[in-house]
């Protein structure tokens, strides 16, 4: 990997300096005062060609994934499992899940521990200082946690594709593009298919599909299942008089990563575009286009806090057009902006986002929880009984057996009496007293079958208090 930091290149000279020189010139030049990183510097093929390595491999090529994220999913939804609740001093809210595995002959805890920040998987986490945590008893609690756990995964991408022709140096060159070359048109088939707006019912990445403000069509794809749509600048509304193109920047410039296609060889410089939000810049500069032998050189650069993100390029940082590039480049793509959200201005952002999920979450487990017990206040919504009258499910439970068996009491004294002149069924005098014996019978054994069940649900009322009492997780 051919990985530079500004200090390999200041003081360097301007862009403009540089094209005064002899080409062949660099894909990407840091800005003057730095704050960028580069990889993929080298794009002179290697002599004698057939010395020459596969651009890349397929088993090197991987899209990273948030792990952390889906594994109450894959291992706790569905299965056995304890989900607890608690507020630390420090930390904020907590919400624990537990599980109990055998692998093998061995018997295994499974714990995870959400904070505000991060998740902890380790059986003793350190910074936690509380005295208990609560058991969760809302039945559907387990869809609200894969929800938040789930919130950061997305199946959808935007990014942006920005036209550099030779000798363009200023983002106002660079927006003002309205004519695409024979070879960016090849580009653009080659990452996706040009689809119209109008009523285009797939991800549509902020773009107009009703109105048309944003232009007739675009460039759209499916990578793995991933919806991904290109702002390409040459597509975007253009506004005479507008030397800014403020049309075409307010979507590019609200993108994470973008590629610069450059057909000539003049660099870029990251910081020609002003954008809080672009952190990382994937360069490709086509030599022999609309051809049968399409290159493809490729340089990277992102900002200082935007950690590495893989696959490598290869050395020298060149491709032929065709599926390994492709592959290449999307995963690129993708992790680039994975990437991104690691650094500070995103990282933050992700914090304060969290923080008011969890909190979220937190106070759905412990309203609900207390709901089922019949604890909630009067303002509560209770979605498991209580109606205006409060008690939650055990209570609304208890009064329905109640109900139930004093029906059947009724009816089994009435049986036992022989008497049936005080019941009313509609019943006409003819009705068979054998029959109205066999019901009688029927409702007997009901009664016996709720019976049975009450003394099982206090059974475990009982269990669940005792367990309550045991299994407190204390730290």
């Amino acid at each position: 990997i051919i990985f530079q930091t500004e200090e390999d290149y200041i003081p360097y000279p301007s862009v403009h300096e540089v094209l005064g020189r002899c080409s062949p010139f660099p894909l990407i030049l840091l800005p003057q005062f730095g704050g960028y990183w580069i990889e993929g510097t080298n794009h002179e093929p290697k002599d004698p060609p057939e010395t020459e390595q596969p651009p890349c491999s397929t088993s090197h090529v991987k899209l990273e994934t948030n792990s952390l994220a889906k594994i109450y999913r894959k291992q706790f939804m569905g299965k056995e499992h304890f989900n607890y609740y608690t507020m630390d001093a420090a930390l904020g809210h907590l919400v624990f899940s537990m599980k109990y595995d055998v692998i093998g002959d061995q018997e295994h805890l499974r714990l995870m521990l959400r904070y505000t920040c991060y998740f902890c998987t380790q059986l003793v986490c350190e910074e936690v200082n509380v005295d208990r945590f609560y058991p969760v008893l809302y039945p559907k609690a387990s869809r609200l946690i894969v929800t938040f756990d789930e919130h950061v995964i997305s199946n959808n991408f935007k990014f942006g594709v920005i036209y550099q022709k030779f000798g363009q140096t200023t983002e106002e060159e660079l927006f003002g593009n309205m004519d695409e070359s024979p070879a960016f048109v090849e580009f653009l088939e080659f990452l996706g298919h040009k689809i119209e707006l109008h009523d285009f019912k797939g991800f549509r990445g902020g773009l107009d599909v009703t109105h048309g403000q944003t232009g007739t069509e675009s460039v759209y794809t499916n990578f793995h299942n991933k919806e991904i749509m290109f702002h390409v600048s040459t597509k975007l509304p253009y506004t005479e008089g507008d030397s800014q193109q403020l049309q075409r920047k307010r979507h590019i410039g609200n993108d994470i990563v973008a590629i610069v296609f450059q057909e000539e060889n003049t660099p870029f410089v990251p910081d020609m575009i002003q954008s809080n939000f672009l952190h990382a810049y994937v360069v490709v500069q086509v030599e022999n286009a609309c051809t049968s032998n399409v290159i493809y050189k490729v340089s990277v650069t992102a900002r200082d806090d935007v950690p590495f993100f893989g696959p490598a390029l290869p050395d020298p940082a060149i491709f032929k057009k065709g599926p390994e590039f492709h592959e290449f480049l999307f995963t690129k793509l993708i992790n680039a902006e994975y990437a991104c959200y690691k650094a500070e201005k995103f990282a933050k952002l992700e914090e304060r986002t969290r923080s008011a999920l969890l909190e979220t979450l937190y106070e759905e487990l412990h309203i609900n929880s207390q709901s089922m017990m019949g604890l909630g206040g009067d303002e509560d919504k209770l979605e498991n009984g209580g109606g205006g009258g409060g008690g939650g499910f055990f209570e609304s439970f208890k009064v329905l057996s109640r109900s139930h068996m004093s029906l059947c009491c009724l009816f089994i004294s009435a049986l036992h009496d022989d008497d049936y002149t005080h019941l009313s069924f509609g019943w006409d005098s003819g009705y068979s007293h054998t029959r109205k014996q066999i019901f009688y019978l029927f409702i007997y054994i009901l009664y016996l079958k709720t019976a049975v069940l009450v003394l099982i649900f206090s059974t475990n009322i009982l269990c669940h208090q005792f367990h309550q009492s045991t299994m407190s997780c204390s730290y």
